[in-house]
């Protein structure tokens, strides 16, 4: 659904009554059988009573969070948690109503007073159900179990580099509509012909063929379409002379209003092109370079899973604060305030799915899941400007399998939206002399074949080498297209002071940074780069006491929000660059 906070109806945030559940009892008995017990709500009625589970005001979980950083014994907890709320919305004629959650990690089953409403397997990205005829007079009641446990099958797998956070990690809201009501509404550029605006919407409803209107009033356009016999609309106009491109330097958003009968739904959207062309990335029809960070969904100023439009401005701002017109969002798809927060702030991003280190590349259900994520993360953000790159995967290795797991995953993004470019974070072969010296990094991995952007995450200096042995490296590409440093960056402990020969400390990191940024100065076929990455984040992989406990530290901020010595380093490359210093790009033949 489009647009979920500007509906009527009420946010279900807040304190929600929990039950820990590890062994699943409240789903399955101990000889395997279904019980659905905590759904039922059981409550105890007296001391003669055998209920041996109780939802309680006692215990209860912050919505939206995760209960790893609410509460210390949930901390590395992986199994099933019970999540209950209740309310009043007493059902209304003439309306219908819907039970949105922004994301749950990972598996989540919904019941609404006792009645099964559906699950849904993918932690990133928003679900619904309609809850119409479910509703009563008075209290109404809300039952959610979320897993978040791993499986070989699932996607994201069983081994990745960022905290397995649980729970309903993003706003809960009852929405209400008119009973026919428009369910999507997208607009953008054309792709076959930027020439004219597009506009796609779907109505939902008995009367889903109601005559519509679209409105842009900020270019003075407006039309009355019919739906077809599935309710979907398809609307055009001419561009007028009037229209401002969408960019980073000026990020223009307009009004996009469709009215369907007694229903109205606006989106604020911006229109741009993006393609390439040759080794190029040309944003509006000009060379664009992309001065970026890696940005994990930690929230800025406590532990644990950001969510929401306060958190997005604060690390979106960070970013424009170091001198950034792009942001990489590993390794998932983010909140949905995230891309809404680039888009009026200016960020062009790079949006990706978990497909990441190890999954079960052979089984076709987990390319089902992953194509899952990449449905629900380009329904949801497409009618973002600032989205430019759809990402189907990182550091995945190139055995055959895998390659055709990609292929597969890039052609349906491709299949879904055809107007964004298509990436994936590769490795490149590192070519070394008989003495070990790395002379050359090539760019080689077949999915590279059907990328539209070669990108590759590349730690020279860090987990190998020195700092200095990347200046000179030369760059080959297998293909002549647009080449991106996805990742690079270095572990530095804020406030650990020593040499810039001492691995950790601040001085090392700005030794990595200048070394870095030096280098990718004197690449020609460069056409931007993200450092890994803008804040400290929760790592199961990462327990070295004293200095990474449980952190990845390769932040330019820690997890406090306290900048690092690499800030500044990372920030004065980029002013240099934006003001035509050095941009390496622009010493392409």
């Amino acid at each position: 659904m489009t647009r979920p906070d500007a509906r009527a109806g009420r946010s279900l945030d807040g304190d929600w009554q929990v039950i820990v559940d590890p062994f699943d009892h409240g789903r399955i008995d101990y000889q395997s059988r279904p019980t659905e017990e905590f759904a039922a709500e059981r409550v105890r009625t007296g001391p003669a009573d055998r209920v041996e589970h109780e939802f309680s005001d006692q215990h209860t979980l912050s919505v939206p969070g995760d209960w790893n950083s609410q509460r210390d014994d949930l901390f590395y907890y992986e199994g099933a948690v019970w999540y209950r709320r209740t309310f009043d919305a007493p059902p209304a004629a003439g309306e219908r109503a819907f039970l949105h959650f922004g994301g749950a990690n990972r598996v989540a089953r919904v019941w609404i007073n006792g009645q099964f409403l559906g699950r849904h397997d993918l932690g990133f990205t928003p679900f619904e159900f309609e809850v119409t005829q479910h509703l009563r007079a008075g209290e109404n009641a809300v039952v959610v179990s979320v897993d978040n446990r791993r499986a070989p099958d699932a996607v994201p797998g069983m081994m990745y580099d960022w905290w397995n956070y649980g729970g309903i990690t993003r706003s809960v809201r009852l929405i209400t509509v008119p009973e026919t009501f428009v369910k999507t509404l997208h607009a953008g550029l054309d792709p076959l012909d930027p020439t004219r605006i597009a506009v796609r919407a779907r109505i939902d409803g008995p009367d889903r063929g109601v005559p519509v209107r679209v409105e842009i009033p900020g270019l003075a356009l407006s039309g009355a379409f019919t739906p077809g016999a599935d309710g979907t609309v398809e609307a055009a106009f001419r561009v007028p002379d009037a229209l401002e491109r969408w960019s980073p330097e000026r990020p223009m958003l307009y009004e996009v209003t469709l009215r369907a009968g007694t229903d109205t739904l606006s989106e604020r959207v911006g229109f741009r092109t993006i393609e390439t062309r040759g080794g190029d990335i040309l944003l509006n029809g000009e060379r664009v370079f992309l001065r970026g960070i890696c940005i994990h969904e930690e929230a800025p100023d406590r532990p644990g899973r950001a969510s929401g439009p306060k958190d997005a401005a604060t690390l979106l701002g960070w970013a424009k604060d170091l001198g950034c017109n792009f942001v990489r969002l590993a390794h998932y798809p983010h909140n949905e305030a995230m891309a809404r927060a680039a888009d009026e702030m200016g960020l062009l991003v790079w949006a990706e799915v978990p497909v990441y280190w190890t999954l079960d590349y052979a089984n076709p259900e987990t390319l089902d899941q992953a194509k899952g994520h990449l449905r629900e993360m380009v329904e949801r953000d497409r009618s973002r400007a600032s989205v430019i790159i759809w990402s189907v995967g990182n550091e995945t290795g190139d055995a055959p399998e895998r390659t055709e797991f990609r292929r597969a995953l890039g052609a349906y993004a491709k299949e879904l939206d055809p107007t964004r470019l298509l990436s994936a974070a590769l490795f490149a072969r590192q070519i070394r002399d008989e003495d070990g010296t790395l002379t050359r990094l090539h760019v080689d991995d077949p999915f590279g074949a059907v990328a539209d952007v070669l990108s590759i995450n590349e730690y020279v200096g860090w987990y190998h080498d020195q700092p200095e042995d990347i200046l000179g490296v030369e760059v080959t590409l297998a293909w002549d297209k647009p080449f991106v440093i996805s990742e690079t960056g270095a572990g530095v402990k804020r406030g650990l002071r020593g040499d810039a020969s001492e691995v950790w400390t601040e001085e090392f990191g700005v030794r990595f940074y200048e070394a870095q940024l030096a280098w990718a100065e004197s690449v020609p076929l460069l056409d931007g780069i993200s450092p890994w990455i803008l804040k400290d984040f929760r790592s199961p992989r990462r327990p070295l006491y004293g200095v990474q406990d449980w952190y990845n530290r390769k932040g330019l901020i820690d997890e406090t929000g306290q900048r690092k010595l690499v800030f500044d380093t990372v920030r004065s490359f980029y002013a240099r660059w934006a003001e035509g210093g050095a941009a390496p790009n622009e010493k392409r033949p």
